[in-house]
Formats: structure tokens, C-alpha cells, sequence
């Protein structure tokens, strides 16, 4: 069973990020205020569910959240600040918008950069280990998973519906094949053949 809390006493938001390792798209990030002694049986790190179970819990999660929100950071925004500052600053505009103040900020990974004057914990694995880090990896996996889908129409080729941006065998090949999308990090590398960009 997943802790509810790491400071009960205070109102804490779980922030949580998806799309860090991909080669295409938005990075997203979601930020949850989550009941105090809250439960949810089901509720566990996104990796961990299917699919439909990730887009079940995400209308619980919007219906029992004191607050919750998404923040994106661009693949042009990522290629200029690289994607773990990118991250961050995913992290930080989802905070942004949340309509209830934290006091304290509970990040899943090991490094974060300080969000105003808001103190915070890192957890490695945090999505596994606290109820908020664990919705707030929900959030930002469905929404981004839904943009990808989005993006999928207009760029078939690429397999972004199975694949969602992610290095597969597959997305390279047509990469090799079609060339870049306006929606690639031009940072990465892309073919996975060690080349730092990929040029056209």
C-alpha cells in the first residue's frame, strides 16, 4: 500500500513527469494535492497499470484531488534547456496553475530544482512509494499519451500510437527513412547510432 502523505500536518503536492527518455514530443509533468489519509487501492506508479486502468484512475484522481494540474515544456524548449531542466520546468508550470497553494512539494527522483519558497523531498521511485507522486504519474502519462495520439494523425510514420515518441526499433527505422518531424529533440540521438543530432 502506497503512504498517503510524507508530512500529513502539511498541504503536500506529488510531482511527477513523463515522456523524459523519448525522441519526440512535449515532456509533460503533473502536480496533485491529494486528500489527507486518502486511499486508493488501485492507485500505483503508471508503468505499473494498463492502459485502461491508467485512464480509469485519471477521472478518479480529477474527482478526488484537492487540486491537481499539468505543466509541458515544448521539444524546441527541451532542445534549448536540456531535458532534465525541461522537467523541471514541466514540474514548475504544472505547480503554477495549481488552485491550492503546497506547502510542500514531494518529487519523484533524485534532484529537482527549488520552486519559489516551497520546500521539497526528492524519492527515487516515488511513484511507487506515495499516493501523489503515483496520481500525478498518471496525469502526466495519460495527457501526454493523448497529445502523442494526436500527433500520431498527422505523423503516422512514425508508429507515435504504439510507441509515443519513445526509441523503438521501429520509430529509428522510419526516422532513417522519412527524416525528422517538426516534433523531434534535435538534441538526442535520434538513430541511435552514435550520432549526438540528426541533421536535414
Amino acid at each position: 500500500m502506497l503512504l498517503p502523505y510524507l508530512h500529513n500536518e502539511l498541504i503536500e503536492a506529488g510531482c511527477d513527469e513523463a515522456g523524459r527518455g523519448c525522441l519526440a514530443g512535449s515532456v509533460y509533468a503533473a502536480a496533485v494535492i491529494l486528500p489527507v489519509d486518502y486511499r486508493n487501492e488501485m492507485l500505483n506508479d503508471s508503468k505499473k497499470l494498463t492502459e485502461h486502468q491508467r485512464y480509469a484512475l485519471r477521472e478518479v484522481i480529477e474527482k478526488d484531488a484537492l487540486a491537481w494540474a499539468v505543466g509541458v515544456v515544448t521539444p524546441e524548449e527541451i532542445d534549448k534547456i536540456n531535458i532534465l531542466n525541461a522537467s523541471f520546468l514541466a514540474m514548475h508550470r504544472a505547480i503554477d496553475q495549481l488552485k491550492i497553494r503546497p506547502q510542500h512539494l514531494l518529487i519523484d527522483g533524485n534532484r529537482f530544482n527549488k520552486y519559489q519558497d516551497i520546500p521539497h523531498t526528492t524519492v527515487v521511485k516515488g511513484d511507487g512509494k506515495y499516493l501523489s507522486i503515483a496520481a500525478a504519474s498518471i496525469l502526466a502519462k495519460t495527457y501526454r499519451d493523448d497529445y502523442m495520439n494526436k500527433l500520431a494523425e498527422e505523423y503516422p510514420m512514425y508508429d507515435w500510437k504504439s510507441n509515443k515518441g519513445y526509441p523503438t526499433k521501429k520509430h529509428r527505422t522510419a526516422i532513417a527513412q522519412y527524416g525528422v518531424s517538426p516534433y523531434h529533440r534535435m538534441t538526442y540521438n535520434l538513430l541511435g547510432d552514435g550520432q549526438l543530432s540528426f541533421d536535414f
